[in-house]
């Protein structure tokens, strides 16, 4: 079993506590303000105020026994950028740290982190596809303005084959596979039949996707 040492407990720290324990995987929280540390309490499976930054305190903790070590100090990035440090210079395997733009990821990676993640950047990409536009119901981005989205096959569809779409032809955008409770299916080809109440995962570039499955109005292209 994976196991996690979060240090800076607010709310993307809380919340990432929460997603890894519901996922079976054993969490401990690092924190500076007990307040913080009781809302993760039932989260984790040892949770201790302390600092981050400080090498005996850490040290102590054993990062290099933990598969990964995030820090999500969101409040402070020199002290963000020296719990990094602290961590790598004490043995911790893999560092992933938490920035808000380039700038910080470029000192954070010099200074340690083995990768970079970016919440807000990402939940307000997120937002903006969720919310303009219509029948996706998941988005994952890929390098190089590419997506994958899943989108919800509408009514329509139903019956038609993946070669009678032709999606790939067209707009070049390539369904990978369909979906239905939950079930992912990938073994599909030109004659696979979509149906009501399934989704499907489709690939591409930003723009081929926008375009090809008209995602910004109510109605697909299907011709």
């Amino acid at each position: 079993m994976k196991t996690f040492l979060v240090i800076g407990v607010g709310r993307f720290g809380r919340h990432l506590c929460q997603k890894l324990s519901g996922l079976g995987y054993e969490v401990m929280a690092i924190d500076t303000d007990e307040e913080e540390i009781e809302h993760v309490l039932p989260y984790t499976v040892n949770s201790m105020i302390g600092d981050g930054t400080n090498k005996e305190f850490i040290r102590s903790l054993g990062p290099e026994t933990f598969d990964i070590c995030f820090v999500t100090i969101g409040d402070c990035f020199q002290t963000s950028l020296l719990a990094t440090y602290t961590l790598k210079a004490c043995g911790a395997k893999q560092v992933v740290a938490r920035a808000s733009d380039e700038v910080q990821e470029m000192f954070l990676l010099r200074n340690g982190a083995d990768a970079v993640v970016y919440p807000e950047r990402e939940m307000a990409n997120w937002t903006a596809i969720r919310y303009s536009v219509n029948n996706v119901l998941n988005y994952i981005e890929l390098p190089g303005a590419n997506s994958i989205f899943e989108v919800g096959v509408p009514a329509y569809w139903a019956g038609m084959t993946i070669g009678e779409l032709d999606l790939a032809g067209k707009y070049h955008v390539n369904i990978m596979a369909t979906k239905k409770d939950d079930q992912l299916d990938m073994k599909i080809g030109p004659d696979t039949k979509l149906e009501g109440g399934e989704s499907i995962l489709v690939y591409g570039k930003d723009r081929d996707l926008q375009r090809g499955l008209n995602l910004g109005n109510k109605r697909f292209h299907s011709d």
